[in-house]
């Protein structure tokens, strides 16, 4: 028997998951809904910030991804998801890498992959599982990634896709970054930078820039999923994936190989861009359940 509520996520790399839906995953997955990731590459190209384990970069011995597949096992472990699935195989995709870079002439980058095939694996997933809810990203991959936005490419053909063979999706969210939240955490952490200065205290991570042009307005924001009981879940997958992911000492505090910080948040921001929104609204007029207003 098929759980009463079913959620199908699409990322493009490991940790990218637990960064935008992590605690959402888990809180639902509590709950007793059936939740499938889809994980569209090994993300073979990222910055590896383990100096033990430097010597599985791309340039160098390379084995990243295989290193970062068990990465994800173990953060999915925390959040307490199941069916883990990388789209083709493991191995089938490969990180593009950021725009313009080298790795995006790679004969498998992702970013080059075939709309229809992809697309069509995808949908037969979506025929099996039969997802009531889909959250993937915008159509600029959130912050203009290629494989981001392939992602987003392939799930909307294959939602139109598994419409067409026999399973309509009610409802599909694109990630998002709240404005507001983002330039509060900048503020955060200029103050602290600036009191590190007068009393010689270590600052966690370094702010964000000032523009912030990956970051939504609440104007396009409609969802707001307060999953703030299972951040400790959150945590703990973040800490997973520890070749990608700095958290500071105190817990409060992550960031990537860029070293700019945000603050760990069990809130977690989408916009509905297929069906309706619905239910139960917050302070700030957004929905708070996926599911809501889904049969």
């Amino acid at each position: 028997m098929k759980a009463a509520q079913r959620l199908l996520l699409v990322h493009a790399h490991p940790d990218d998951e637990t960064i935008n839906t992590g605690a959402l995953m888990a809180m639902y997955a509590a709950k007793g809904a059936a939740i499938t990731l889809v994980t569209c590459t090994l993300g073979d190209e990222g910055e590896i910030l383990v100096p033990q384990v430097a010597h599985l970069a791309s340039d160098r011995d390379g084995g990243l991804g295989v290193y970062r597949l068990g990465e994800l096992r173990q953060a999915m472990t925390a959040v307490g998801v199941q069916d883990v699935r990388i789209l083709g195989g493991a191995g089938r995709w490969r990180d593009s890498g950021m725009a313009g870079t080298a790795p995006n002439d790679h004969p498998s980058a992702f970013m080059h992959a075939p709309l229809d095939a992809t697309a069509g694996e995808l949908a037969r997933i979506i025929c099996e599982v039969q997802p009531q809810v889909v959250i993937t990203y915008d159509s600029l991959g959130g912050y203009g990634h290629p494989d981001h936005i392939k992602a987003h490419d392939i799930t909307h053909a294959a939602v139109a896709a598994a419409a067409q063979a026999g399973w309509t999706v009610s409802k599909v969210y694109a990630c998002a970054r709240r404005r507001r939240v983002e330039e509060a955490d900048r503020a955060a952490l200029v103050e602290l930078a600036e009191l590190a200065e007068t009393h010689s205290s270590a600052v966690p991570f370094k702010a964000a820039s000032a523009n912030m042009d990956w970051a939504t307005d609440d104007a396009s924001i409609t969802t707001a999923v307060d999953a703030s009981t299972y951040i400790d879940a959150k945590r703990e997958a973040m800490l997973a994936h520890a070749t990608q992911i700095s958290v500071s000492a105190d817990g409060c505090w992550y960031a990537l190989s860029d070293g700019v910080g945000a603050a760990l948040r069990g809130v977690e921001y989408l916009t509905c861009v297929h069906g309706e929104t619905a239910g139960e609204r917050d302070a700030d007029g957004f929905e708070v359940d996926v599911f809501a207003g889904v049969q």
